[in-house]
């Protein structure tokens, strides 16, 4: 074990759409976040698992 977390499996982000706009994401590695362009927000990933929930997204610059 590496005593890193585990990775986001980007199979699932062919099943995910956010969940304001239902668009599709894009799957930013470096800040384990997944980014929806048309909501102008950003989906943290912690220990793999996707928060899809609008108040914990965060708002891009």
């Amino acid at each position: 074990m590496t005593g890193q977390p585990p990775g986001f499996d980007r199979h699932m982000l062919e099943a995910l759409v956010c969940p304001q706009t239902q668009t599709t994401l894009s799957y930013d590695a470096a800040r384990q976040e997944l980014i929806s362009k048309a909501a102008g927000l950003a989906f943290p990933i912690r220990d793999g698992i996707p928060i899809m929930l609008v108040d914990e997204a965060r708002v891009l610059d």
